[in-house]
């Protein structure tokens, strides 16, 4: 273990639930090494979620999207600086919890004494003084803390806690006021879409159920990125409140201010997981527990046969609903 290390680079580039998994092992990085300058390096359309995590004090962006644009000038001024920057942190220990090759590279630019990596091949070893082997077989946080643990550190309690900032949880309660939402009643945000569309329920089952508890009383928020703004036009047109192209951040104000949020494997349910927020996860394989929500693996509805999550009873869902209701009752955050 490195003797209190006074700057601490974190690599992990993507994704959205990527990212705000390794929460944890970020905190325990805190616990180990409180003086230390912890910076976090992540891809420029991540980057806005460190504002959450208390225990980073920089972050470093890199524009992925420049890089693949073909141009030499931009991908040569990107690299450039993204070098420099590298360089000049003066990082005395590294921590890539990605491993892929090019977070390797970034690790070794850095020269520091010290580079802990998440190896997926034999042949990234060279770029990390410990490189530790991949294991899929377990959560994704777990294995980040895994990671620290079998470089030296000690992990005690372990946290979890993202900090939404004021500024974007404002932005959600004026979203609530327009839409004359009520944040005393219970809502639902319903994130229908994920980024893998075979691992989808379907939107007329997500449709069905909303209107279940709409009738019920309940309120309900369908959120989704830029591109789910056509295929939820059948949610606006059956009178649901639609959060389409919202910040990422502001989303996340709306799943704070809702009492339960329902959706596939995606990042905004991982971070609503990390608000301590209660979540129902709609997942094909229950098998893959890295996707899990972290330490929440009972608030997950599989299909009783096979891995298609389209097959999940509408039935089930409601009923996790409910329960997830009944435990978030009287947890208001407004």
């Amino acid at each position: 273990m490195p003797e209190a290390p006074e700057h601490i680079l974190v690599i992990r580039l993507k994704s959205i639930g990527d990212v705000i998994l390794t929460l944890p092992a970020v905190h325990a990085l805190r616990e180990n090494f409180p003086a230390a300058k912890i910076t976090f390096l992540t891809s420029k359309e991540n980057a806005v979620l460190l504002q959450g995590f208390q225990d980073v004090n920089e972050t470093i962006s890199v524009d992925r999207a420049a890089l693949r644009t073909g141009n030499p000038v931009k991908m040569g001024r990107e690299i450039l600086g993204l070098f420099q920057r590298l360089r000049a942190g003066k990082f005395s220990l590294v921590v890539d919890y990605q491993g892929y090759g090019e977070t390797a590279w970034l690790a070794r630019i850095t020269g520091a004494p010290n580079r802990w990596g998440s190896v997926y091949s034999i042949g990234r070893k060279w770029a990390y003084t410990r490189g530790i082997g991949r294991d899929d077989d377990i959560q994704i946080s777990d294995f980040n803390l895994s990671l620290l643990r079998q470089c030296g550190l000690k992990i005690g309690a372990v946290r979890n806690e993202f900090v939404l900032p004021p500024e974007p949880l404002n932005a959600a309660r004026d979203f609530f006021s327009r839409h004359q939402l009520d944040p005393l009643k219970p809502t639902l945000y319903i994130q229908a879409f994920t980024s893998v569309p075979h691992k989808n329920w379907l939107l007329e089952e997500y449709l069905a159920l909303a209107a279940h508890f709409r009738a019920s009383g309940h309120q309900i928020i369908f959120g989704g990125g830029p591109r789910d703004v056509a295929p939820l036009e059948r949610a606006r047109n059956e009178g649901f409140v639609v959060a389409t192209g919202v910040p990422l951040m502001v989303a996340a104000g709306l799943v704070y201010l809702s009492a339960v949020t329902l959706g596939g494997v995606t990042g905004l349910l991982h971070l609503a997981v990390a608000m301590k927020k209660r979540v129902v996860m709609l997942v094909g394989d229950r098998a893959g527990q890295p996707g899990l929500p972290y330490q929440h693996y009972d608030w997950v509805v599989s299909p009783l046969e096979g891995l298609d999550p389209s097959k999940i009873k509408r039935e089930a869902v409601i009923e996790a609903c409910e329960r997830a209701f009944s435990e978030s009752a009287g947890n208001v955050f407004y």
